[in-house]
């Protein structure tokens, strides 16, 4: 029997496979046929070993397979590299229940939920960006960059836009959690706020979220992005 950790853990794999740019890149790639190393380092120009590390994040999550190409010459087979077809769609109402049930518990049995739920955002946030090493920084438009792609990967359809005032703004145009959002902005929308700040903390980015306004029209929110202090 599968438990409930397992299933946690294999979520969790995935969105941390998925948060990688190059990584989603190597995905979409493998969907479309079988590549082998060479083949996929040569797409997205990086040098072969950091394909093969990309790739081993992908097998861990169970999002790709490998398997060394039949041949009938003398030498060693190459090993190819394929998409697997995943089994359980994002789609499945089990998942929206699962949503309701947790923003329920939040709201009712937590002590300042907003503010957990920011804190249990943040966490995640920081957790499925490519934090760099200690040596290297990133400047401000590559880690908006990041946070962009994240939250069009996790179903957001983001876009940055600037407002009459000047200030830069993500537009969220799609919440994959409307319907729950709306019976509970405050849990719901906290998450996400918290989201993107601890992504762009996990960056160590000199940006930050501001705030995040909920459904500032009909089918959108916006988060406000400003330098940090």
């Amino acid at each position: 029997m599968t438990t409930d950790t397992a299933l946690d853990t294999s979520d969790a794999r995935i969105h941390r496979a998925l948060a990688s740019p190059a990584r989603a890149r190597l995905l979409e790639l493998l969907e479309q046929r079988t590549h082998d190393v060479a083949e996929l380092a040569d797409h997205l120009d990086l040098h072969v070993n950091t394909v093969r590390g990309h790739l081993k994040v992908l097998e861990d999550a169970r999002l790709i397979r490998s398997s060394p190409e039949q041949r009938h010459g003398p030498g060693r087979p190459r090993l190819t590299y394929t998409a697997v077809e995943p089994s359980t769609p994002r789609t499945d109402p089990g998942y929206r229940l699962l949503a309701e049930m947790f923003v329920g518990f939040v709201g009712r049995e937590l002590d300042e939920p907003e503010r957990r739920a920011r804190q249990l955002g943040s966490a995640w946030g920081r957790y499925l960006v490519d934090t760099p090493p200690p040596s290297a920084d990133i400047d401000s438009d590559a880690a908006i960059q990041q946070v962009v792609e994240l939250l069009e990967r996790l179903g957001f359809d983001p876009s940055l836009q600037t407002e009459a005032d000047g200030r830069v703004c993500v537009r969220l145009r799609r919440c994959p959690f409307l319907e729950v959002a709306r019976e509970h902005p405050d849990v719901v929308c906290s998450v996400h706020l918290g989201l993107m700040r601890g992504a762009f903390e996990g960056l160590g980015a000199d940006v930050e979220v501001s705030d995040l306004i909920p459904f500032s029209d009909a089918a959108s929110c916006i988060g406000h992005l400003e330098a940090r202090e």
